[in-house]
């Protein structure tokens, strides 16, 4: 499958690059969500973070800090950085190529990303620990 993200490692489609290795490459996302957004996407054609093995998490997720403090150094306004990564259409992910967003956070920016939602009052002790023992399981 190939889709934008293949055509930009590729050279097809020209991009804003900031980094780059032989496993990893960070560019600017065209939307700026803020000034220096940064999507940072594994080379190899992975769907999501489901399909990442120990090499491949090992190569990408060890970059998000790198280029995290790279953006956050170009900019002395940068008070904070949000990174994320939506995986699965329900989530948001609307390129079928895993990635990364390092999304610089200024003073009064005007971003309102989707805040913490507090459902702890529909929870015991027993229904934590289900849950817990559900995901325990999977390992």
């Amino acid at each position: 499958m190939t889709d934008i993200f293949d055509k930009i490692i590729s050279g097809e489609i020209p991009s804003y690059k900031v980094y780059e290795d032989d496993d990893v490459l960070a560019f600017l996302d065209l939307s700026q969500a803020t000034p220096g957004h940064t999507l940072v996407i594994p080379k190899k054609h992975v769907q999501d973070i489901y399909s990442y093995d120990d090499d491949l998490s090992a190569k990408v997720l060890s970059k998000l800090p790198v280029i995290a403090r790279a953006v956050k150094a170009s900019n002395p306004k940068i008070i904070g950085i949000n990174i994320l990564s939506n995986n699965g259409a329900a989530a948001g992910q609307s390129v079928p190529h895993s990635h990364w967003h390092i999304i610089p956070r200024y003073q009064d920016d005007g971003l309102d990303l989707p805040g913490a939602v507090d459902h702890s009052d529909e929870y015991s002790p027993s229904k934590y620990e289900a849950v817990a023992k559900s995901i325990r399981e999977q390992f």
